[in-house]
C-alpha cells in the first residue's frame, strides 16, 4: 500500500496554487492508496514569525475553510482513494500552552498530523531554521558555530517529542534533520549520527512515528532525505515507524523520490 503522509495545499502561504484536486487526481494516477494533506498549521497569535513575510504558517482565518474543503474532498474521492485532513504542528520552545489549546480544539476534527520543529530559540531570538542558507547562517555566527546550532535543533526536537501537548499531540515527527538542509552550503563536516540515532531512539521509546522525508533530495544544499539514509536503515532496525512523506507544496514535488527511498 502506497501512502504519502505529508502533503500541503494552496492553504499554505508560501505554496502553490495548484488545486487539492489536482494532487488527489495525481495521488490515484500514481497508485498511491491513501494521502494525508497536512497544511502548515496558524502559528500562535502571540508568537511573532521571524521570516519576513511572516508566512509559516496558515491564516487563521482560513482554517475553517480548510478543513472543510478537505472534508468535502475526502467525500468525493472516498470510494477512489482514503484522504486524510491534517495540519502540520509546529513546537516552539515557549509557546507550548498555546499549542496545546488549539490542538485541544481542532484536533477533533483532524485525522492526521505532523508536529515539527522548523523554529530555533537562542536567548530571546526565534529563527526559521530552514528559511534560508543566509537566515542559518547568520544564525549560527550568533550562536557560535554550526554544530551548535545543530546541537540546539536536536534538544528542541527532543524537547518537542516530551513536551505535553494534550490528548490530541501528533505522533509523527516531521523531518527530524531538517537541520542538514543547508550543510553543502555551510561546507561543515558535522559528526551527527550519534545524535540522530539518540532522537530516533528516543521516538521508538516513546511510541511515535517518522516521517520518512523525501524533500531533501531536491534541495541543492541538502541532497539527502531526511533523515538520510544510513539513518533510515538504523530506524528500520530498531522497528521505527515510518510514513513516507514528499512534503509537496506543489503538485509537481507531490510523491517526489518515493521510488528512491523504498528501493533501498
Amino acid at each position: 500500500m502506497k501512502k504519502d503522509g505529508h502533503i500541503h495545499t494552496q492553504f499554505c502561504p508560501h505554496g502553490t496554487t495548484d488545486s487539492i484536486e489536482q494532487y488527489v487526481e495525481k495521488a490515484i494516477h500514481s497508485g498511491f492508496s491513501e494521502i494525508s494533506f497536512t497544511e502548515h498549521a496558524p502559528l500562535p497569535t502571540n508568537f511573532s514569525d521571524p521570516t519576513p513575510d511572516k508566512d509559516s504558517g496558515m491564516n487563521p482565518k482560513l482554517l475553517q475553510a480548510y478543513i472543510e474543503t478537505l472534508s468535502e474532498i475526502k467525500s468525493t474521492y472516498a470510494d477512489k482513494i482514503k484522504i486524510n485532513v491534517g495540519l502540520e504542528i509546529d513546537y516552539i520552545i515557549g509557546y507550548e500552552t498555546e499549542t496545546r489549546a488549539f490542538l485541544d480544539t481542532v484536533g477533533p476534527l483532524l485525522d492526521d498530523a505532523i508536529l515539527s520543529v522548523h523554529f530555533l530559540k537562542w536567548e530571546d531570538e526565534y529563527c526559521c531554521i530552514d528559511f534560508s542558507k543566509e537566515v542559518f547562517l547568520d544564525f549560527a555566527r550568533k550562536v557560535g558555530s554550526v554544530q551548535e546550532v545543530y546541537n540546539l535543533y536536536y534538544e528542541t526536537v527532543e524537547k518537542s517529542i516530551h513536551a505535553n501537548l494534550g490528548r490530541y499531540k501528533p505522533k509523527r515527527i516531521g523531518h527530524p534533520t531538517l537541520i542538514h538542509k543547508f550543510q553543502l552550503a555551510h561546507g561543515e563536516k558535522i559528526d551527527d549520527t550519534t545524535r540522530i540515532k539518540e532522537v530516533l531512539t528516543l521516538m521508538k521509546e516513546k511510541r511515535f512515528e517518522l516521517d520518512l522525508n523525501s524533500a531533501g533530495l531536491s534541495k541543492k544544499d541538502c541532497k539527502e532525505p531526511y533523515p538520510p539514509l544510513p539513518l533510515i536503515h538504523y530506524a528500520k532496525s530498531i522497528e521505527l515507524p515510518m510514513i513516507f512523506g514528499s512534503d509537496a507544496h506543489s503538485v509537481n514535488d507531490l510523491h517526489q523520490h518515493y521510488e528512491v527511498l523504498f528501493s533501498k
